[in-house]
């Protein structure tokens, strides 16, 4: 019996170990993801997103929010996910805006080139 509880104390210390390396190493990619989701969320303010996908923008900004909370609870897990879907939403915020702006510049583009149409017709019909 006397021979048996020293390798329960090293299971015990061993798992103890483990268990404590496990939850340290999670506020690590959880600090990580945070600091990814504001970058995030702040190219996509810098692109329009505001403007022109205010939702996602306001979904992106409440969920980093939580996940600040959650880092400050030291909630490390829920502080990741939240810190991952505010990203997803940024980046959908701000694609929606480059698409927008995009989108806004072919309409410009289209309208110049049937002015410089009606011109060259104008100066071919005058001839």
């Amino acid at each position: 019996m006397k021979k048996k509880l020293p390798q329960w104390i090293a299971v015990l210390c061993g798992s103890g170990l483990i268990l404590a390396t496990g939850c340290s190493s999670m506020k690590t990619p959880a600090t990580a993801s945070v600091e990814v989701s504001k970058a995030a969320v702040e190219n996509a303010t810098t692109a329009g997103g505001t403007e022109f996908a205010p939702i996602e923008m306001n979904s992106a900004r409440e969920k980093m929010a939580q996940a600040n909370k959650a880092m400050a609870n030291k909630d490390y897990k829920l502080a990741n996910d939240l810190a991952i879907q505010a990203q997803a939403d940024a980046k959908l915020a701000q694609s929606k805006a480059d698409s927008t702006k995009a989108q806004t510049a072919a309409t410009a583009l289209q309208d110049d080139i049937r002015v410089l149409r009606e011109e060259l017709n104008r100066n071919n019909a005058s001839k």
